[in-house]
């Protein structure tokens, strides 16, 4: 079992922070390494009451804070709907994934997996007027 860390970063340097997740294979599509994230995410962070959520894909319901997303209530999130938000958001480039080094275009490209990957997501910003 290796373990990855997951990374967040924005294209103005910004450099959120990292956890780890042990994975079993050696080889994961990006879509499943998303999968997971994204569950890992829900599971961890909600539903915690006013406090702020740093995540991949802005849950509905709260409010946008720097850097971060505000809930308000606790309340159930649908761990699979937030995954298809993802998978729709990197579809139309809303975030990059770099595994390692290397950029990964295909939600279906499998990448290896070796001990110490470290998993990037990039989240573009859309520039003002453009």
């Amino acid at each position: 079992m290796a373990r990855v860390t997951y990374v967040d970063e924005t294209t103005s340097g910004g450099r959120g922070g990292s956890w780890g997740l042990e994975i079993a294979e050696e080889r994961l599509t990006v879509g499943e390494l998303v999968r997971r994230r994204v569950f890992q995410e829900v599971a961890e962070n909600y539903p915690a009451d006013g406090v702020p959520f740093r995540g991949l894909v802005q849950p509905a319901g709260t409010a946008a804070a720097p850097d971060a997303h505000r809930s308000g209530a606790p309340r159930r999130i649908d761990s699979e709907q937030k995954y298809a938000l993802a998978r729709e958001a990197f579809g139309r480039n809303g975030f990059l994934v770099l595994v390692g080094d290397r950029q990964v275009q295909e939600w279906d490209e499998e990448v290896d997996l070796p001990p110490g990957t470290e998993v990037v997501f990039l989240k573009l910003v859309p520039l003002v007027g453009g």
